[in-house]
This record gives C-alpha cells, sequence and structure tokens, in this order.
C-alpha cells in the first residue's frame, strides 16, 4: 500500500456547507473503504489549504479514480495534489542500499 498526502481546500459549496464538515468527512472514510483504500488521518488547517489528508491505497489507479469521484461531489478542489514522500526508516534504507551498491561497484 502506498500512502498518499492530499492537500485540498473547500470550493464555494464545500463553505458554505461547512457546518456539515465532518459528515462528510466520515462519508469519505466509508467511501474510500468501499474502495479499497483506507483514510488514516484529516485535519482541518489554517493557511493555503483548509484540509491535509492521508490516506493508503493500493496503487496510483485505484487513487485517482476515489480522488476523481470525491472532487465530482463538488465540495473540495486540489485532490489531485498528492504528494510523494518517504518516511524517515524508508530514507535510511534506501541511503544504506546505494551505499552498498555504491562501495559494490568500486
Amino acid at each position: 500500500m502506498a500512502t498518499y498526502i492530499v492537500l485540498s481546500n473547500f470550493t464555494y459549496q464545500g463553505i458554505r456547507t461547512v457546518k456539515d464538515t465532518t459528515k462528510r468527512a466520515a462519508a469519505v472514510r466509508e467511501m474510500a473503504k468501499k474502495c479499497g483504500i483506507e483514510m488514516k488521518d484529516i485535519y482541518w488547517t489554517l493557511g493555503s489549504h483548509d484540509l491535509v489528508v492521508t490516506f493508503d491505497a493500493p496503487d496510483d489507479a485505484t487513487f485517482t479514480a476515489f480522488g476523481l469521484s470525491l472532487g465530482a461531489a463538488g465540495n473540495v478542489r486540489g485532490c489531485v495534489k498528492t504528494q510523494n514522500h518517504f518516511s524517515g526508516e524508508c530514507v535510511r534504507l534506501r541511503s544504506n542500499l546505494k551505499m552498498e551498491l555504491h562501495e559494490a561497484r568500486r
């Protein structure tokens, strides 16, 4: 499973009905589950984005289809702003592997 970090903003429709945002978040969690995706965390934020949400999904195609369905509901935009990222453990393992490969070539 890959982890996707999504930066989203409310649309005009979404901000008009912001009082329902926690209900919509619960509905998104259920919608994701039906697609084989897990919504890990959601944060309502101040600044350039209204929401930061993390998901675990099996692949890009599944997550893209989910994101398009979510965007079609009309409450948020920017679902395509996913970020590739790496955990500290992943970076450490990749760095060690690159070092080992470099040393093996000598």
